[in-house]
């Protein structure tokens, strides 16, 4: 089976991170396929992919698409089941997708006042009312997951899984624009910058020389 993931600039694209993350990290092989943003943030070259949706990531598996970064790390369990990428126990399972799914569509103040930007520093950019309510709502999932953890393991749930995946952005987001964060979710911040995929992710990030406009709000 060939597994190839197309995705664009890793110090913008927080989409793309995600499904990158969990394949790197769980030991998956595959091919990447780096294309780049455009001034306006649209992705050059993808209409060469035949991406359903135009965007990335995309991941084709021996040339079949399977788009969006939640299907994509579904896609990846269900092809892996050995690989972990959701936890054992049934009540962890339901609460790590659930998790995923909240992420995968909600913190928008979160999103638009502090884009991912792996190689700036922006300490205290972006902060509202409704961004510290996305923040103060992020730690206290985390929590929850952490109370249903499988083991001693620094993850939200233990060992990795694809929940440590789709947070990894916001780790990153955390880090640039230094955010305050209890004492419980800066260790995990820290555990998840140590995972090894996510160090080889930041390496790519800060190699990169594009500047992107609609991304660089505060340069």
């Amino acid at each position: 089976m060939r597994l190839q993931l197309v995705i664009a600039n890793k110090n913008y694209s927080s989409w793309s991170m995600r499904p990158w993350i969990a394949l790197r990290q769980s030991g998956i092989a595959f091919e990447e396929v780096q294309l780049k943003f455009a001034d306006d943030a649209k992705v050059r070259g993808i209409d060469a992919y035949a991406s359903p949706n135009g965007q990335v990531p995309l991941l084709l598996i021996d040339g079949a698409p399977v788009w969006d970064s939640l299907a994509i790390c579904e896609t990846l369990a269900e092809l892996h089941p050995q690989k972990g990428l959701w936890p054992a126990d049934v009540r962890a399972r339901q609460l790590a997708r659930a998790a995923c799914a909240e992420m995968h569509g909600g913190f928008r103040n979160l999103r638009a006042a502090m884009p991912m930007n792996i190689r700036a520093s922006y300490p205290g950019k972006g902060v509202n009312a409704e961004v510290q309510r996305d923040i103060d709502r992020i730690c206290v999932l985390w929590q929850t997951c952490r109370e249903q953890r499988e083991g001693a393991g620094d993850m939200l749930f233990g060992a990795f899984c694809a929940v440590d995946a789709y947070f990894a952005p916001v780790v990153m987001r955390f880090m640039t624009y230094a955010v305050a964060l209890p004492e419980e979710a800066l260790r995990y911040c820290d555990a998840a910058r140590k995972l090894a995929a996510v160090r080889e992710w930041m390496d790519g990030a800060r190699a990169e020389t594009e500047f992107v406009p609609a991304d660089e709000p505060y340069a």
